[in-house]
């Protein structure tokens, strides 16, 4: 008989699959992205929307509940290399927008002017342009007016980029760049727009007709009696063509998947939004997660007193946090030793009193019998275990009820 399949611990288990991993994915920048506070469907869609934009390093399908808080997600954020977490939490006045650097900060609050979701913005596009291979791999990010005076805006950008993973642009696949991520901050209003795209690239010089013809797509030649006519026919050039901008052309470096996009051969860039759009203010910059000291307000301003005086408080309240988790510690140590010495207490008394009944026994018997008993008819013994003695084999269905619907047995046919 084959023995049981052998146990393996969890810890052991969690570092053979860390260890399975390649190292491109350990190494990228991973995200949650959930939203918190009233319900709201709207939020809940534009959550999604997000998500797709951090693919594929990302909790696509994360379900979140309402019992569930920050440092739970927190808590599991080393186990899957969680970098990053983008939380919308919707209260009764506002839409704020909250990106957190696990496991200890910093953390930037933005407040959200305004909002479109991904499906309002292709529906509204003359050319939807939606394809699944756009989310294989992350977006190309664009940071635009992000080098004005402050600190706060280099944090702010720091922390956008960090979010996605770098790109090499010495090794980069150019096809693995499907999508692109704007961020535009502008100086002025103090707003952060976010835009997404994506990227197609169609070969340059080339007829509405024959590109047609190059892309695969079967033209309609029911009015044409040779191809020649349908290619040399006016009227089949595009607007687009028409008004295509000379700074998007481009000669690739490498083939670009798509027809007719070749190696140093001239194409161009188009870019096809496919949402969602954001429109955020950037409102704070904390230092911890969610705590510790403000780094960068909006509204409020402090001088170095102020700030000083901040400093010490929150000091002061870490020392008295670290200093009340000590003595829980000392003394969760202290009533584990305390109940182990009472423990070992109860078990001395009741092998004293077993002792004690056993030389009253032998007494007795040494009274009425008039000698001394076996040494082995009142002896204790300690190592006896408690548990009940295991039955024989053939007494443990003996007292089995019979069933009562048992069929009589056939008898055997005469010779």
């Amino acid at each position: 008989m084959g023995g049981g399949k052998k146990k393996v611990h969890p810890k052991t288990r969690t570092a053979a699959f860390k260890a399975s991993e390649p190292s491109e994915i350990v190494e990228a920048p991973h995200s949650f992205v959930i939203h918190r506070g009233l319900s709201c469907p709207y939020i809940a869609d534009l959550t999604i929307d997000f998500r797709r934009i951090m693919e594929p390093f990302t909790a696509s399908n994360l379900r979140e509940k309402k019992i569930n808080r920050i440092k739970d997600f927190v808590s599991l954020s080393s186990f899957f290399h969680v970098s990053h977490m983008a939380v919308f939490n919707k209260a009764s006045t506002q839409l704020s927008f909250k990106v957190l650097r696990l496991p200890r900060g910093p953390s930037l609050t933005f407040k959200v002017h305004q909002f479109t979701l991904a499906r309002d913005v292709i529906s509204s596009s003359k050319k939807q342009m939606f394809d699944v291979d756009y989310f294989k791999h992350p977006p190309l990010v664009i940071m635009n007016n992000f080098s004005g005076e402050g600190k706060h805006l280099k944090l702010m950008a720091s922390t956008f980029q960090n979010m996605f993973p770098s790109i090499n642009l010495a090794q980069v696949n150019i096809d693995t760049i499907r999508r692109c991520l704007l961020f535009s901050y502008n100086s002025e209003t103090k707003l952060v727009d976010m835009r997404h795209y994506a990227v197609q690239v169609v070969p340059v010089g080339l007829k509405r007709a024959v590109q047609k013809i190059v892309s695969g797509n079967v033209p309609n030649l029911n009015k044409c009696e040779e191809v020649v006519d349908f290619i040399m026919k006016d009227g089949y050039t595009s607007e687009a063509d028409a008004d295509d901008d000379e700074q998007s052309h481009v000669v690739l470096p490498q083939t670009v998947k798509g027809k007719g996009n070749f190696e140093n051969h001239k194409s161009s860039v188009k870019l096809h939004e496919i949402g969602p759009r954001l429109t955020m203010q950037l409102m704070k910059i904390e230092e911890g997660l969610l705590t510790g000291e403000v780094l960068y307000h909006d509204h409020v301003v402090k001088t170095e007193e102020e700030k000083e005086a901040l400093r010490k408080l929150i000091e002061k309240k870490r020392k008295l946090k670290e200093l009340r988790k000590k003595q829980q510690n000392e003394n969760r140590e202290r009533n584990l030793k305390l109940k182990k010495e009472q423990n070992r207490e109860v078990r001395r008394k009741e092998t004293e009193e077993n002792a004690s009944d056993a030389d009253d026994d032998a007494q007795y018997y040494k009274d009425e019998v008039g000698e001394e008993p076996d040494e082995e008819l009142f002896k204790l013994d300690n190592t006896a275990s408690r548990k009940r003695p295991k039955l024989p084999a053939g007494m443990k269905h003996k007292n089995k009820k019979l069933k009562l619907n048992q069929k009589p047995l056939k008898k055997s046919k005469e010779k």
